[in-house]
């Protein structure tokens, strides 16, 4: 048998389906015309985004289904001569009929500091933001090194390299309910980051030295996969220059050993979970440029998104002063 992904709907397109044909039903199954109840657009914005983040419309129903049946029981238990006629769900009443919303924030940082970086997943509620934070899980301090002078009075270059070789023992933890998938996406992140701070800073040896914690935020939720690749390598290099990430972008992307930015999936799924977290700039892998050009407008409006096929163009992006 086989399996075939097809994509959730979108906000828009759920407020579509709401209004053309959700709430149109529900009226007919409570028997409560225009003039007994009225569903704002800003209360079925607020329960896309904030209640129902599914892929399909079926929770989105069951809510809309449930303000109805609660209006249904306030007018039922209205007085005879009651001069109240129309019930108005808005923002300001709709935690009266669906209780408390499930999401309310998208962004765990408003400013991300040295060490976290922006990232994007998809799951089965969709797409969301993914948070990668990078610290010090001991203090971390240069290697002094004693140099020993040779029977002729000049100092070993020798005896320095190997006692520099002797303490170089960096390590990395990573912790946040992980996969074996997204593990080893860890550790080639690691080896990309060296490699990539050897070029761009060839006297830094902080990822050499340093002991790393790595954590994804949500311990609660497993998280697999390879796509958390560029983001992984990026929060590391942050961490190790000791300087934040350029703000507002949020990025996709497996690395490869040599640091090939490789394609993903979810790429519509990811770019709506940017804007609705206010995102202006997502970085997505240059094979994944047919799956983002397929997109419709509304989707790709309002944001800038940079295609790459190597880690180098994430990092002039991130860590270099180039405009965006």
């Amino acid at each position: 048998m086989e399996l075939i992904e097809v994509s959730g709907y979108v906000a828009e397109e759920k407020l579509n389906i709401a209004q053309r044909y959700l709430i149109p039903q529900c009226r007919v199954d409570c028997a409560l015309p225009e003039d007994k109840i009225e569903i704002r657009q800003e209360a079925l914005d607020t329960l896309i985004k904030q209640y129902c983040r599914e892929s399909g419309v079926r929770n989105l129903q069951k809510h809309i289904e449930r303000i109805f049946r609660r209006a249904a029981i306030q007018i039922a238990s209205r007085k005879e001569n009651s001069e109240e006629n129309l019930i108005v769900i808005g923002n300001d009443n709709l935690q009266d009929f669906v209780g408390r919303p499930k999401f309310t924030n998208d962004r765990l940082y408003e400013t991300t500091p040295t060490g976290v970086i922006m990232g994007l997943a998809w799951t089965e509620m969709g797409g969301s933001v993914l948070y990668i934070e990078s610290s010090l899980r001991q203090k971390y301090q240069y290697p002094k090194i004693k140099l020993e002078k040779t029977t002729t009075g000049q100092f070993s270059s020798d005896s320095k390299e190997s006692q520099r070789h002797s303490i170089c023992r960096g390590s990395l933890e990573a912790t946040g309910n992980l996969g074996d998938i997204i593990t080893e996406s860890m550790r080639t992140a690691y080896t990309v980051a060296k490699n990539m701070l050897a070029k761009h800073d060839p006297m830094n040896e902080f990822l050499e030295l340093a002991h790393i914690h790595v954590h994804i935020p949500e311990g609660a939720v497993p998280k697999d996969g390879s796509s958390a690749g560029i983001t992984i390598t990026s929060a590391l290099l942050s961490l190790a220059l000791n300087t934040p990430a350029r703000q507002n972008i949020a990025m996709t992307g497996e690395i490869s050993l040599t640091g090939k930015v490789l394609p993903i999936g979810g790429i519509k799924e990811k770019i709506i979970a940017a804007k609705r977290a206010g995102v202006s700039t997502v970085i997505l892998p240059n094979g994944n440029r047919n799956d983002f050009d397929s997109l419709p407008e509304f989707i790709k409006n309002n944001v800038k998104v940079y295609l790459v096929k190597d880690y180098n163009e994430v990092f002039d992006i991130l860590f270099l002063d180039k405009p965006i």
